[in-house]
């Protein structure tokens, strides 16, 4: 098991990777200051010098922000998820948010390919007054799009106020060979995402406009203990579904931060 650690801290009017710890095959670039509204706030690429997931890994990431830490940690392009070959592949996130911290977490989508099979967790705490964005997705490779598939894909979602209790818990599997069968939780659709957003709410219009976005069904609930939203969308492909995730993560950051966020260059 492979476990990276990565520490944000405030000094100098800006947010600072104070300390990390990234081994093989997580690699991270430098922090850059690419919003002029907020030259403070530092966005972060995660990189993988292996490809992929495999079958078997075990990789987990943790985040931690000290207080007025301001923060995006993003991907530089999709994760593949390889065949599974009798062992899945697992990989958690863990976020741990300072109050008055600031961390958004955007990793490109998973993509299947056949016969892969992964599970994903992704937990936040936080301290009064911190905010989170975070999202999750998957869609299926060109090949699974044209293969009978086997496999599955088990996400797991948690957030705790900074005692340690739970305010949302949620857990998901889809089995693969259902995909693109009436037995199919996702309908017709290959591809899905949840985007959270914690400590921040948006109002009605903005909910509103998500529906407007073509061939994409989304909706949005509030999650439990007034934690915050969940937006989640439906596509029939990776494609389909990044456009999707990209205009709600605008109108979403600029909830969560207060400003409009510069583009990611990917």
């Amino acid at each position: 098991m492979a476990t990276a650690k990565l520490q944000f801290g405030y000094a100098q009017g800006k947010t600072r990777l104070t300390r990390q710890y990234v081994p093989y095959p997580f690699h991270i670039t430098r922090p850059f200051y690419i919003d002029t509204v907020r030259p403070d706030f530092a966005t972060l690429y995660l990189q993988s010098c292996s490809g992929g997931l495999y079958s078997g890994e075990r990789l987990s990431l943790e985040i931690e922000t000290a207080s007025r830490a301001a923060v995006e940690i993003t991907t530089q392009a999709a994760t593949l998820v390889r065949n599974a070959r009798g062992d899945h592949a697992a990989l958690e996130t863990r976020l741990n948010l300072a109050a008055g911290s600031l961390a958004i977490y955007s990793p490109d989508p998973l993509v299947l390919f056949p016969d892969a099979s992964v599970k994903s967790k992704l937990g936040v705490t936080l301290a009064p007054h911190a905010r989170a964005l975070c999202q999750e997705a998957f869609a299926l490779s060109s090949e699974a799009l044209t293969q009978a598939l086997i496999g599955s894909y088990t996400f797991a979602f948690s957030v705790r106020d900074s005692n340690g209790v739970p305010l949302v818990l949620e857990r998901g599997t889809i089995d693969l060979a259902t995909i693109g069968t009436p037995a199919s939780p996702l309908g017709p659709y290959r591809a899905a995402a949840s985007v959270y957003l914690i400590g921040a709410t948006l109002d009605k219009a903005a909910l509103d406009a998500f529906t407007d976005h073509p061939g994409c069904p989304i909706g949005a609930s509030a999650l439990p203990n007034n934690a915050g939203i969940v937006i989640r969308i439906l596509a029939m492909d990776g494609g389909s579904l990044s456009a999707a995730m990209q205009r709600i993560r605008k109108t979403c950051f600029r909830a969560v931060a207060g400003f409009d966020a510069a583009l990611r260059r990917k």
